[in-house]
Order: structure tokens, then sequence, then C-alpha cells
């Protein structure tokens, strides 16, 4: 988005500059000044930090950028260095989007003097339009947010168009699956308010006659059909999945019976849940006995008669059974990803008949993965919630698997150890993993990779003489150690506190 040239506000409160790559302790110390830290208190408590406090994903904001550039009739706006709005702008295209990224340029002047405020102000009321959009979300990256940039003063509508402000620094949330929920639960939070205030618009189709259940977490499409089946027994019918795809259904994902934490990390969600006076229920009907205790949770939460409840368990549970006894995985398997499905995927894979030593995610530990946990722990797996990519690599090296499923410098460190590799995101969380549909989804793709095995012997035969790291390749001569330049930068890392 165009702005007009910079002119310095005369009494404009000073703002701190930073770099891109500012020491960490140093930023969030400054935003706590310049923004209160009642909001990093408030991130802190909802997203626990684990062994890292720095994401290994992408830039936590590509989450929140997702949520609203899928969302009909939103228009989303950054607000951060050029190289960042670049790069998330890169790969919301790469992922499909089909809206503009609006950006707000500022330079050293322009946020010192308070006048990219200005700009964004300005930029949000060019975007007001009624006719186009139901409402403007604004997201600040790091140095906006470390510097204080206020959009909480931005006005709550202009046009009866809803303006959102979010802050999402890579200093303050974990992942970018976490900071969908940030927007998903601020969108929750205006639109609690509007119902509060008297009538709202109904969902496209209409309410649905029968009471419903509201998912958190995005899910593969055809799950929520998996899971309006398991609820009708119930008397049940499937609400909004949230994030939503459009405003109108925040009022019927509020307007629900009870809420499934299917993503047991979306907090800023289950709190708005909870203030409008709704149950929220963890874990899925993943598996046999994911799915018998799910039923009976949802059933519990919405005071359904036991003999109902033991009415769909008697329906859906023998199919199940059935198809992870059609459908069986033999081999060890380490599984670690950042999508916060990773224990659901666990589950089915260890009543698939596959043993799972490790699982590592780098979402928190919250509430509503307890039952996964224990469950898991249960089985003798171990469970790394904000696990590092470290953690990972280690775990590989310990259990000695025949697959592992991960991350892709996880996979790609597998690979070169000559261990059969799947990508998580791309080839395991996409897929349907619900109820009968999703007991024998992963049998396939599972087995086939851990058949490579002897393909990847030869590989690594046929490979295993062009050296690796540094000296990866073919060279006339190898390259020369210098392991006194090695030690000097260890001293010097360690004198700076970046190396024990």
């Amino acid at each position: 988005m165009t702005q007009k040239t910079a002119e310095k506000s005369q009494g404009s409160p000073e703002a701190p500059v930073f770099r891109c790559e500012g020491e960490r302790s140093e930023v969030r110390r400054q935003a706590a000044v310049a923004s209160g830290e009642a909001v990093l208190h408030r991130r802190d408590k909802d997203t626990p930090k684990g062994p890292h406090d720095q994401p290994q994903t992408m830039c936590p904001a590509f989450g929140s950028l997702r949520v609203g550039l899928r969302m009909r009739r939103t228009a989303t706006v950054l607000s951060g260095s050029a190289c960042c709005v670049y790069g998330l702008s890169f790969t919301s295209h790469f992922y499909g989007a089909r809206r503009t990224v609006n950006y707000v340029p500022f330079d050293s002047e322009t946020l010192v003097t308070g006048k990219l405020f200005e700009d964004i102000r300005d930029a949000v009321a060019q975007l007001a339009d009624p006719e186009i959009n139901d409402v403007v979300v604004v997201i600040n990256l790091c140095v906006p947010t470390a510097s204080g940039v206020p959009l909480r003063l931005l006005p709550k509508q202009i046009n009866g168009v809803r303006i959102i402000g979010i802050d999402v620094p890579g200093f303050g949330v974990g992942t970018h699956a976490e900071a969908k929920d940030i927007l998903a639960g601020a969108m929750l939070r205006y639109a609690r308010s509007e119902a509060e205030q008297g009538p709202v618009q109904a969902p496209r189709e209409g309410r649905k006659a029968r009471p419903t259940v509201t998912f958190l977490g995005e899910m593969f499409p055809a799950d929520p059909v998996t899971l309006g089946a398991l609820l009708d027994p119930l008397g049940l019918d499937t609400g909004p999945v949230v994030p939503t795809r459009e405003w109108r259904e925040l009022y019927a994902a509020l307007d629900c019976a009870v809420g499934a934490a299917i993503h047991p990390f979306y907090t800023d969600s289950i709190g708005e849940l909870n203030e409008a006076g709704r149950e929220v229920v963890g874990s899925a009907p993943v598996g046999y006995d994911g799915t018998a205790a799910w039923l009976e949770a949802i059933g519990e939460a919405c005071g359904i008669q036991a003999d109902a409840v033991g009415a769909a368990k008697d329906r859906f549970l023998p199919a199940i059974r059935q198809a992870l006894a059609d459908a069986p995985v033999k081999g060890r398997i380490t599984l670690s990803g950042y999508e916060g499905s990773e224990l659901l995927v666990a589950r089915l894979l260890i009543e698939s008949g596959a043993e799972v030593p490790y699982v590592g995610t780098a979402c928190p530990r919250t509430p509503w993965s307890e039952t996964d946990r224990e469950w898991l722990e249960a089985r003798g797996v171990r469970v790394q919630y904000r696990g590092t990519l470290e953690q990972d690599l280690e775990a590989m090296a310990e259990f000695g698997p025949d697959l592992v499923v991960g991350t892709t410098p996880v996979v790609q460190a597998a690979k070169e150890r000559g261990i059969p590799a799947l990508y998580f995101t791309n080839l395991i969380s996409a897929r349907p993993l619900m109820g009968p549909a999703g007991a024998g989804s992963l049998a396939q793709v599972i087995n086939t990779a851990m058949g490579n095995r002897e393909r990847f012997d030869r590989m690594k035969a046929f490979f295993g003489s062009v050296g690796s790291g540094t000296s990866a390749g073919i060279w006339e001569g190898m390259p020369e150690e210098h392991p006194e330049f090695r030690e000097k930068m260890r001293r010097r890392m360690k004198r700076q506190g970046g190396a024990s």
C-alpha cells in the first residue's frame, strides 16, 4: 500500500529502533517498556516456553496472516520490516493465498516520531469500505511491537467495518500454529462483544436445529464430515471450525453447546468460549480409545444420556477396530512437528501397531492435551512439549527408528543417515485422522516409506565417499581444517554468553 512521504510529527513520543537481529532479551525489555508488561505476561501464561525461547519454525506471524487471508471480506495489513513482509507475503502466496497482503512501510524517522501509527491509521481508513470488507486486521511484527506502535488505539470500527490490531512478534509467540489462535481469539472476543449488545447476523445456511459443537483448530477437510457422523447419535450437530472462513461464523461458534479443542493450544479461543459460558473438552476422536473417550467427554459436557453415548460407541468403535486391524503398521517411529496434532497422530500410530518411543511438539503443554499425554506416557512414550530440533535429533539417535516423521531439518538429518523419513506437515497432518475414516489413513504412506530402507542403504553406499558437512562434495584436495579458529570462536561466544 502506498503511503505519503513521512513528515516528522512534532511532540510525538520517541520509540526505540531495533534491527531484526537485535538481542532478544533487550528487545523484549524495550517492548515491555513501550507496550506494557500485561500483554507479554498474558502471552507467556497462555503459551508457556520450553527449553528454547525462540521459534524454530517459520515466522509465527504467518499463522495470523494465513487466518486473515482465508476469510471472506477480510483485509490484512502487515506492519514490520520490509524483509519480513516480503518473506511472509511470498510464503502466503506459495501456500495459495488469493488475497492482497497490504503493507505500511516505515523508516527510522516515522517509527521514532510516531508517524508510523498515523500511517497505519490512514491505511486502515482506506480499506474500511463496507461494500468490500467486514473487518480489517493489522498485524504488528517484531520491530513495531518492540517499539510500542499502539494498535490498541486504532478505532474499533470505521464505516461499520471492524478494526482488529494484534501484536505477533517472534520473541513473544512460540509457533505459527499458535499465532492462528491469536487472531481467531481476537475475532471471537470482538464478536462476543457484538453478540452481548444485541442481535447479530445468522450463519449463511441459518442456525442449526440441534445443539452444535464448535471445533478449535484447522483440520483435514473430511474430518468435520466424520465428526458430524459421530455426533449424530448424540443428537448433536457440527458447528463452525475456528479459525472460521467468514465473520458471521464467529457468532455461530460462540453459540454452541460445547467446544472441542482438537488443537489443544488454542488458549485464546478457549478463553472466549469459556467467557461465553461454554465448556471446552480436549483430545479428539482418534483411534479406538480416543474415540470412545471423546464421545464420553462430549456426552458428559452436553448432558447426554449414557445409553445414547453407548449407542454411538457401539455404532462406530467396531468399525474403527476393524479399520485398524486391516491397516497395520509395524516398526519403530519417532515423531515430531509444529502443527499441534503430533500427539493425536502418535496415538493413531500406536493403535495401528507401531512402536512410538518419542513424540515431540513445538507447541506448549495445556490442560486440553493432558488426556493424550497420559495415554501416551502409559504406553512408554516420551512426550516432549516445546521440543527443539536438537531434542528431536537426539531421540532419533537414541531410539534408532525404522522411520522418522518430523520437520524439514529432522527429515534431512534422517535421510543423511540412511533412515527413511516423512515430512509431518505435508505428508502426515494433511490426512484424515478422525473416526473410522482416519483409522487406516496413515498405514499406506507409513509402510511404503519404511519399505524404502534398502533403497536408502544403496544410495548411502553409492554416495558414501563424497564426504559430509564442510567436506561434502568431490575435491582434488580435502579442505584444510582450522581447529584453532573454531576454538577462538567458541571462546568468544562463551564470553558473550552465546554458548557454553
